[in-house]
């Protein structure tokens, strides 16, 4: 049976605060007194209080946090220095000409691979906060850059992204994205063109627009041989934008 309301029993009262932690305090000024508290290796002789006790611990853990942390940056220098190096070698051994006061990003658009996706946007927002000039490849958009890549690396089975700086070869996404951490990739865009700040007005900032001869329909109609497939364009029916696309190298 449910207990009348009337009844003038009181159900007895449960304590929030439990008195066995370790830790408890009635307001926010203990909590400040306590950190305000220091405690003087002098006068390790007296017993100390669970609140000095308390504070030495914290100072003891950021003392310790801050000394892992100065380590770490002293390791990093030799790390940055191993990656430069092995763009250096790769940068001696593959390079691309004309293209010294700018970037080249070979990617894809398409979102196929995820993962692909994922890392050739993030290299190009990485690129494109530094304002520079940067001619971007998208394979997805004309075939004939795929041709073009494996010529330069000489290879057959290619990752994307692949990035160009003034003409030097760095790497994908791993490379761009360790020298942008360490800081050693701001030092790589000295020198290099600034970026335009407006849109092109011929194709809007896509570098690419529909095919003059065959208006991107592949086809051309000639009255003695009739329809014949269009050489100018790619098999998208579109062509590099004269105003802002650089040439093919």
């Amino acid at each position: 049976m449910w207990r009348p309301w009337g009844s003038s029993k009181k159900s007895p009262v449960r304590r929030i605060h439990d008195k066995s932690s370790p830790f408890s305090c009635s307001s926010f000024k203990d909590i400040l007194h306590l950190c305000a508290e220091d405690y003087s290796p002098s006068s390790s002789s007296l017993p100390l209080s669970s609140a000095a006790k308390r504070t030495a611990n914290v100072f003891h853990r950021v003392r310790i946090a801050n000394s892992i942390l100065r380590a770490w940056g002293e390791t990093r220098p030799e790390s940055n220095r191993k990656l430069l190096d092995s763009v250096s070698d790769r940068s001696v051994s593959v390079s691309i000409p004309d293209a010294d006061k700018r970037i080249v990003v070979y990617y894809t658009s398409l979102r196929v691979v995820r993962s692909t996706f994922e890392d050739c946007k993030a290299v190009r927002s990485i690129l494109r906060g530094f304002r520079v000039s940067i001619d971007e490849r998208d394979l997805s958009m004309d075939s004939r850059f795929l041709d073009e890549l494996k010529g330069i690396l000489g290879k057959s089975k290619l990752s994307l992204p692949r990035v160009f700086i003034g003409g030097r070869y760095l790497g994908g996404a791993e490379e761009i994205k360790q020298l942008h951490e360490t800081g050693e990739l701001k030092k790589l865009m000295e020198g290099l063109s600034a970026a335009e700040p407006a849109t092109c007005g011929v194709c809007g900032g896509y570098r690419f627009v529909l095919c003059d001869q065959c208006n991107g329909s592949r086809k051309i109609y000639t009255e003695k041989s009739g329809f014949k497939i269009c050489t100018d364009c790619n098999e998208n029916g579109l062509i590099r934008c004269h105003s802002c696309s650089y040439a093919p190298l």
